[in-house]
């Protein structure tokens, strides 16, 4: 069975809108070429989606499958006997309700339904059972107990690989498995070359790796605080990242341990690859880890550790032309986008590369062919397109496809993706000649649409699901770092952490101070020369500034005065000029950044500025106010003019607007002109275009036609005249006809009245042919009317398609300021004003600035 061809559908008649009798038979090796299925929703994909994976398990071929929504989970439900029964428990009761039927109605309109459309694509119900019988199907729930429970911390287990012959690829995987579990704690996008963090958990790893010794999260925790290692790089350990910083990265991975929800993560199936292709028996499998219950972050947590998994897996095999397993994601939309650079996109981008000399084939679906990596994707070999949602995600899709290996034809595929429907499909295959539309057929599993969580038990109990036992790794030695229990609140005491370091729960520049009116100076701390200093107004007042806490406000509190408290104010003017697409714009890009990195390391984006406007920023503090200490960097004139130069680097970075562009038209509008008037504009100008181009392309035949028509004119007017004419002969002929016969009657026989009727006669006959004559040719210029005006309305209408296909030919395009445009009007300290409160006996601070 594993040559088998891939029963997919039948080919589609695009002019009768109907599907042929010939089936579309796809070759499963070139799938090891990989396969991109895109369509909106209701389009099919996930039906064909579905297709392709029942193909692949007849023909034994194993699969690991991504199922972000939960679609994916109907891979379990097939019913050889079709019975209604079988159907019941998996229909929605709120829908069977909506539709006022009893679930029994329901259940054998679905039993029908899928018994008649198996029927009509011929395929008979004893297909469904070796399907069933063909590979061990199983859903995995990360995070989760509801289906079988997945070990993710099982990736910090060695590999089974040599670590002198694969030390690239190790090292691969190592910093995606950082990258994971740093997003999981809030630790987003962060740079493997240039980050503390990254560096020092990297090198944790090749330390018990390149040993071939396995660790987990607690061992990795000790590590964190005191590592086997003393440098990294030219530096000692306690230089390059200072023990309290060190405890303050070991206490946020704790927070993985501490937190009760994070168990379900600790336990279960360990993402042995292998395993999860094969059973014991060496029985393929098909693994569906259903992943809707997670949060983003979790999502791409795990995604990147089974990726990352999976590749590792498949260095280990051998080389390979024929689809060995296949690697399946049903929905890649933030996974593999085409300028961001998540934690999950390397491993697929090698994958995509590599993945085909090993036999191993990614299929990846999507409904949003905007957010793609067209050029990771370059050598795709084959593309499923079904019906888009907008003209925008079809133009998108055709430009990608264009640069593909190959190159496709943008007006043929234009024109087939446009005319397609519901099921059916283009097929673009670089091992066939051109493309191919074809209707999918009806799928042998029930599509009951997304599963919950309460129904994956009974699902796995259906299809008989069963984790294969794995044998826990060998822990690396104990070291005396680790003879120590894990990180605690009352060992974080001990040593100051700065808010920088706490990502995971950055503390909000609100949060209410417990204080005393000793706390502070009365005198400032002076700056260093450069640093300019600015001070926020007290725009809350004693009662505003107790609801914005959430707290009832105490009788008899009283304001007992005021502490300023140094953060970093950054504020910049941005004009954005470009005449040609008629953008000019000016925007503020402010910051005001509470938590501070000693190292003057600030994340922008994290900050914005949400008080007053900062026209009343003020100049000097409240009376008899109290200051807190300045810390570094703001007390550090270098460290500060290396922020404000990021600041700068971050704002031409961040300060893009975007213009529309109809370049044929050449219509331009900056971000000021919505979407309906830019589009009045296009219409206007392609109107104006389309009235220029038909008056003259029909200027000629209008004059054809005018000539016709005054041809037609004189021609009926001379057929008039011809008519009147023959009735004239007529009567003449008729006149000399009657003359002769009565000559007859008196005897009178006359020579001369013969031949004066036959030349009566035949000057009836011209005249009876001159207006044959004039008939004839006025239908002849009648149809050659007919057929310029014919002529004129299909170029008119030719016209008219064009310029209406150039109204939508839309490109937004991104406009960046000139870096000579961005002026820094406000940056330095910035102290930020708490009233010294005192209510019941409790002194405590709250702000006095704040959002309005």
């Amino acid at each position: 069975m594993a040559n088998e061809n891939f029963y997919l559908g039948r080919l589609f008649d695009e002019k009768n809108g109907k599907p042929t009798s010939k089936p579309l038979e796809y070759d499963s090796a070139d799938l090891t070429t990989h396969a991109v299925v895109t369509g909106m929703t209701g389009s099919g994909k996930t039906g064909l989606c579905v297709a392709l994976l029942e193909e692949a398990a007849l023909n034994g071929i194993p699969a690991i499958i991504i199922d972000p929504k939960g679609d994916l989970t109907n891979l379990l439900l097939h019913f050889p006997d079709l019975a209604p029964s079988d159907f019941q428990p998996w229909i929605d009761p709120e829908v069977v309700r909506r539709a006022n039927k009893t679930p029994e109605q329901a259940s054998e309109e679905a039993a029908n339904a899928w018994r008649n459309g198996l029927k009509e694509w011929g395929i008979e119900p004893k297909r469904i059972q070796e399907l069933k019988d063909a590979v061990d199907f199983a859903v995995y729930t990360p995070g989760s107990d509801s289906g079988i429970p997945v070990s993710v911390l099982s990736s910090l287990a060695a590999p089974e690989l040599d670590w002198e012959s694969n030390r690239e690829v190790l090292r691969e995987r190592i910093s995606s498995t950082v990258t994971a579990l740093l997003g999981l704690v809030g630790m987003n996008n962060l740079d493997p070359i240039s980050s503390r963090e990254h560096i020092l958990l990297s090198n944790i790893f090749e330390e018990h790796w390149g040993k071939g010794q396995s660790f987990d999260l607690e061992q990795l925790i000790h590590q964190t605080q005191q590592p086997d290692f003393k440098k990294l790089g030219a530096f000692d350990i306690d230089t390059f990242f200072p023990p309290k910083d060190r405890m303050a990265l070991a206490m946020t991975l704790n927070n993985i341990l501490a937190a009760p929800a994070f168990q379900a993560w600790r336990e279960g199936q360990s993402l042995d690859i292998q395993n999860l292709l094969f059973t014991e028996e060496g029985k393929p499998r098909h693994s569906v880890f259903y992943l809707a219950h997670l949060s983003d972050s979790e999502r791409m947590f795990f995604v990147t550790l089974l990726l990352s998994a999976v590749e590792t897996w498949m260095r280990t095999q051998k080389g390979s032309t024929a689809l060995r397993a296949l690697l399946y994601m049903d929905e890649i939309y933030g996974y593999l986008p085409p300028t961001a650079n998540p934690p999950s996109k390397q491993p697929l981008l090698r994958m995509l590369k590599q993945a085909r000399a090993f036999g191993l084939g990614i299929l990846l679906a999507t409904q949003n062919p905007v957010d793609l990596d067209y050029k990771a994707l370059s050598n795709t070999g084959t593309w499923f397109i079904g019906k888009l949602q907008t003209e925008r995600d079809k133009n998108r899709l055709l430009d990608g496809l264009e640069s593909l290996a190959g190159g496709i034809p943008r007006a043929a595929m234009d024109k087939l993706i446009s005319s397609i429907g519901k099921r059916v499909f283009v097929m673009n295959n670089v091992h066939n000649k051109t493309p191919i539309l074809f209707q999918t057929r009806w799928v042998m599993n029930f599509l009951a649409g997304p599963i919950t969580r309460n129904q994956i038990p009974h699902l796995n109990e259906l299809a008989g699901a069963k984790t294969t036992p794995q044998p826990k790794p060998e822990p690396a030695p104990v070291s005396k770092a680790e003879s120590t229990p894990p990180p605690s609140v009352e060992n974080l005491q001990a040593v100051p952490v700065p808010a920088s370091a706490e990502p995971a729960a950055k503390a909000s520049p609100a949060t209410t101070r417990s204080s005393s009116t000793s706390e502070g100076n009365l005198t400032k701390q002076p700056l260093p020369a450069g640093v300019r200093e600015y001070y926020l107004p007290q725009n809350y007042s004693l009662t505003e500034a107790f609801q914005f806490e959430g707290r009832a406000m105490s009788f008899g509190a009283a304001i007992q005065g005021v502490i300023y408290r140094p953060t970093l104010l950054a504020s910049a003017q941005i004009r954005i000029l470009d005449r040609k697409y008629g953008v000019d714009t000016e925007v503020t890009k402010s910051a005001l950044v509470d938590s501070l990195d000693r190292r003057g390391i600030v994340r922008w984006d994290d900050f914005p500025y949400a008080g007053p406007s900062l026209d009343r920023v003020e100049s000097a503090p409240a009376a008899s106010a109290r200051f807190a200490s300045i810390e570094p960097p703001l007390n550090d004139s270098k460290l500060m003019t290396a922020l404000q130069k990021d600041f700068n680097d971050w704002v031409y970075r961040n300060s893009s607007v975007t213009a529309r562009a109809n370049t044929a038209l050449k219509v331009f509008a900056g971000p000021d002109v919505s979407q309906a008037d830019f589009m009045k504009a296009c219409a206007d100008t392609a109107r104006d275009a389309r009235d220029a181009e038909i008056a003259k392309k029909t200027a000629t035949i209008d004059r054809k036609i005018k000539s016709l028509e005054d041809k037609l004119i004189r021609e009926e007017r001379e057929l008039r005249e011809d008519e009147a004419t023959l009735s004239a002969r007529k009567m003449e002929e008729m006149g000399t006809h009657a003359e002769n016969v009565l000559g007859l009657f008196k005897g009178s026989r006359s020579t001369r009245k013969l031949s004066s009727s036959l030349s009566k006669r035949r000057m009836t006959e011209n005249a009876k042919a001159d207006v044959q004559e004039s008939i004839e040719s006025i239908a002849q210029y009648k149809k050659d009317i007919a057929e310029l005006q014919r002529e004129r309305e299909e170029l008119i209408k030719e016209i008219g398609d064009k310029w209406g296909d150039v109204v939508n030919d839309i490109d937004e395009v991104t406009i960046a300021p000139k870096k000579t445009d961005i002026y820094v009007n406000l940056f330095g300290v910035a102290w930020k004003p708490y009233y010294l409160v005192e209510a019941g006996g409790e002194a405590f601070e709250l702000p006095a600035f704040g959002a309005e």
